[in-house]
């Protein structure tokens, strides 16, 4: 199976466990990471006027299709093209008239740059995740996280949610 992960890198133990970074809800309350062990998390910076906002729909799927074993948390961003410039609220209200979005949904977030977001940085630093470095290149780009905590892969934009490269590590 092909992997974007490099070859030369060899995966080290996580310097820091996943489920101790505090991150908000988009209600401004905090997500505690740790009630989801023992479950796939699937993280996906998200936008409301993106060309890839219609993968909301299958992210909505994933999450009800898999719920028992995968959380799905979409994570605002308005880094790309300014492309989520709205509220908490006007981002929840459209989430759920135009999706129907039921899953978790964070506070609006930097994914790159010096303001990263500390759940960022773990899931694009080797030396934080353990796995590999990588760089959030555009909105409803995804990061897997195993049962245990652990960066399992990543996938670009044009990778749908409903995928077999994610698909298959849930069955």
């Amino acid at each position: 199976m092909f992997s974007i992960f490099s070859k030369s890198k060899a995966q080290t133990s996580p310097s820091e466990s996943i489920y101790n970074i505090k991150i908000n809800s988009l209600q401004e309350e905090p997500i505690d990471l740790s009630q989801f062990k023992n479950k796939y998390i699937l993280f996906v910076n998200v936008a409301s006027k993106c060309g890839f906002t219609g993968q909301y729909d299958d992210l909505q799927k994933l999450h009800e299709t898999y719920q028992d074993k995968l959380v799905v948390i979409g994570v605002p961003c308005n880094q790309f093209g300014g492309q989520e410039p709205g509220t908490f609220k006007e981002i929840e209200t459209f989430c759920k008239q135009n999706y129907g979005v039921t899953f978790l949904m964070t506070e609006k977030v930097d994914v790159k740059g010096n303001n990263q977001h500390p759940l960022y940085q773990w899931l694009t630093k080797q030396s934080k995740n353990g796995k590999t470095d990588s760089s959030v290149k555009w909105n409803f780009q995804k990061y897997l996280v195993g049962k245990n905590g652990e960066l399992i892969d990543y996938y670009f934009s044009v990778t749908n949610p409903l995928n077999d490269k994610i698909i298959n590590h849930l069955k």
